[in-house]
C-alpha cells in the first residue's frame, strides 16, 4: 500500500464519520425544533406570553398616566378652593365661617 492510498483510505473515512455526524445532528436538531414538545414549541409559548404581558404593561402605564392626569387636576383644583377659603377667611370678622358657594347644576346640551 502507498502513502497515497492510505490518506484516500483514510479522507473516505472521515467523510463518512462526519456523514454520520451530520445525520445523527440533523436528527437532535429536528427533534429540538418540535414545535409541540420541543424547545420550539417552549420558544413559541414564551414569545406569545410575551406578547401578552407587554400589552397588558402598556394599558397599565395608559391607566396610570390617565390616574396621575386626574389626580393633579383635582390637586389644583383642591389648591384653588383652599385659596378661596384663606381668602374668605381674611375679609370675614372673626367667629364668622365663610358661606359655601352655592354649585351651579350642571345643564346638558340636548340635540333637537
Amino acid at each position: 500500500m502507498t502513502i497515497g492510498l492510505i490518506l484516500q483510505a483514510a479522507l473516505v473515512a472521515a467523510g463518512l464519520a462526519l456523514a454520520g455526524f451530520c445525520l445523527l445532528l440533523s436528527r437532535r436538531l429536528r427533534k429540538l425544533n418540535d414545535l409541540e414538545t420541543g424547545l420550539g414549541g417552549a420558544i413559541a409559548v414564551m414569545a406569545a406570553e410575551i406578547a401578552r404581558l407587554e400589552a397588558a404593561l402598556a394599558a397599565a402605564r395608559a391607566g396610570a398616566t390617565s390616574a396621575s392626569d386626574g389626580l393633579a387636576r383635582e390637586i389644583e383644583k383642591a389648591k384653588s378652593e383652599r385659596a378661596y377659603w384663606a381668602l374668605q377667611r381674611q375679609f370675614l370678622p372673626d367667629g364668622q365661617e365663610p358661606r359655601r358657594p352655592l354649585r351651579r347644576k350642571r345643564t346638558e346640551v340636548q340635540d333637537a
